[in-house]
């Protein structure tokens, strides 16, 4: 009897593969899931495994494409095959143990947020063919905002349809769940016995490249015997390609005698690296480009600037600080005092805090401000829900919870919704001056700068003042000159004059 083995389904938008090499020769014999060829698409590559043990009939060869469902190959199977070391198997394999209802289960990308359309896969935590279980964690999904665990929706045997760093819209299909009753698959019967990892070892899976490690190999031009895999069965994966470097072979020169100075291009010092690195752009990364492209082509951006005089700020930082942290537990920073001066300026010029939908402009009598935190992965945005009504207490604290889940990874959809107003600090990185782009739909952003001695004039005399430069992005659609200035103006004087955010005068 002859089993016919057919492309299988590597993703919706795949509809050809390309057979990168074959691990077995024509006529050979193939033991049940054993790895027989390696497949490649425009987008990455896949291994094809030995659907029953016996003898491989090869169907196409090394470098055809083909479709979906085309044959790739035959395996005559039958009592008297045996697996690749030769033996006729004397037990049976690990999923004879569990009985297949012949149930598939469609596991597709499940709703994450309103805003949220599409994601990509960080990464997958079982293999293709692996046996889960119900509602255990089989990837990690990411989307522009968070990450998600994507669970098992049913026990079996784990079919992969989508890859690692393909972006996927919601509703998408992901892989599927072969259901599967009974005693789940044990370790020591799936997986071969040492003789047989050896001999796999040694027939086709140690140091050879798969097909994307093999082509980061030849740029670098590095052989794939100088690199040490850490793949299945010692395959060398993507990974170690890239880590690879090419070990560089000692030389030495005889020194030679010119009669006449001859001068040429300089040489290269030993250790010095000229090589490119090439990462995959994140999910996060991909959408801030698109929506700051965005607001820089759809809306009419102009900034304004001002300075302000941080002594009176730093004064009361010192006379204060301590108590206020020995009462409320948390520091008081800047932050409190610029959120708390943007509020009520704010409320005094509403178009600052309003946002154009369509042909109407949506004013708010709250204030969501929103902070910019930088994370290992990206810029960030969490929204302090009516700033306008908390106190400096517990603004400080609202700032340190938000940027520490922020940088952890873990803020929720809801803390990352809405705002009306951003303020972003770009003086803890040493910034001097910048022109903020607009987080829309907002239609302002308020940008702090790093604080410098600078000389002032007060009273008629040069004096020497920390004074730090702000700047306000906004949109000139719906705020004009008049309200942007009068806004900034107004944000200087509460920061110069911090009793009048206590008196509210």
């Amino acid at each position: 009897m002859s089993l016919e083995v057919k492309v299988p389904m590597v993703g919706e938008s795949i509809t050809e593969v390309t057979i990168a090499s074959w691990m077995k020769s024509n006529k050979d014999q193939v033991a049940m899931d054993e790895v027989i060829c390696e497949l490649e698409s425009d987008k990455a590559a896949f291994e094809v495994t030995a659907e029953a043990a016996g003898i491989l009939h090869i169907k196409a060869k090394e470098g055809d494409t083909l479709e979906i469902g085309a044959v790739l190959c035959e395996i005559e199977e039958g009592e008297g095959v045996t697996n690749s070391s030769g033996d006729i198997p004397s037990e049976p394999t690990a999923l004879a143990e569990a009985k297949s209802t012949g149930e598939i289960i469609e596991v597709k990308v499940p709703a994450v947020g309103e805003s949220i359309t599409e994601v990509t896969i960080a990464n997958w935590s079982k293999k293709e063919g692996d046996f889960v279980e119900l509602d255990e964690v089989i990837a990690e999904i990411e989307s522009d905002k968070a990450t998600f665990d994507l669970t098992a929706e049913a026990r079996g045997k784990l079919q992969i349809v989508a890859q690692e760093g393909e972006t996927l819209e919601i509703g998408a299909l992901i892989c599927k769940i072969e259901v599967i009753e009974g005693e789940a698959p044990s370790e020591a019967s799936s997986s071969p016995a040492p003789s047989e990892t050896v001999s796999q070892h040694e027939t086709y899976a140690a140091g050879h490249a798969s097909p994307a490690a093999r082509k980061i190999l030849e740029e670098k031009g590095i052989a794939a015997k100088e690199v040490s895999g850490t793949g299945r069965n010692g395959r060398i994966t993507k990974e170690n390609a890239i880590n690879a470097e090419k070990l560089q072979p000692r030389t030495t020169k005889s020194p030679e005698k010119r009669t006449t100075p001859e001068y040429s291009a300089p040489e290269m010092k030993s250790g010095v690296s000229r090589e490119q690195k090439r990462e995959r752009m994140s999910s996060l990364r991909k959408t801030v480009s698109r929506r700051l492209v965005a607001v820089k082509n759809e809306t009419a951006m102009l900034t304004t600037f001002n300075e302000v005089n941080m002594k009176p700020i730093m004064d009361l930082r010192k006379k204060y600080k301590e108590p206020f942290k020995e009462k409320y537990q948390v520091g008081l920073g800047f932050m409190s005092f610029f959120t708390k001066a943007c509020t009520v300026a704010l409320q005094e010029w509403p178009a600052v805090n309003a946002q154009i939908d369509g042909e109407e402009i949506v004013y708010s009598d709250y204030c969501d401000v929103s902070i910019a935190v930088s994370t290992p992965k990206g810029l960030v945005v969490p929204v302090i829900k009516n700033a306008e009504s908390l106190s400096f207490e517990q603004v400080e604290k609202e700032v340190v919870r938000l940027a520490s889940k922020a940088r952890d990874g873990k803020l929720s959809i809801e803390e990352m919704q809405g705002g009306t107003f951003t303020i972003t600090n770009g003086g803890v990185f040493g910034s001097m001056m910048s022109t903020p782009i607009i987080n829309a739909p907002q239609s302002a952003i308020l940008g702090m700068h790093n604080i410098v001695e600078r000389a002032v004039v007060e009273s008629g005399e040069i004096v020497a003042r920390p004074m730090m430069y702000v700047a306000l992005s906004y949109d000139h659609r719906i705020i004009d000159g008049r309200e942007s200035v009068s806004f900034l103006v107004r944000v200087r004087q509460l920061l110069e004059d911090p009793a009048r955010l206590l008196l509210g005068v």
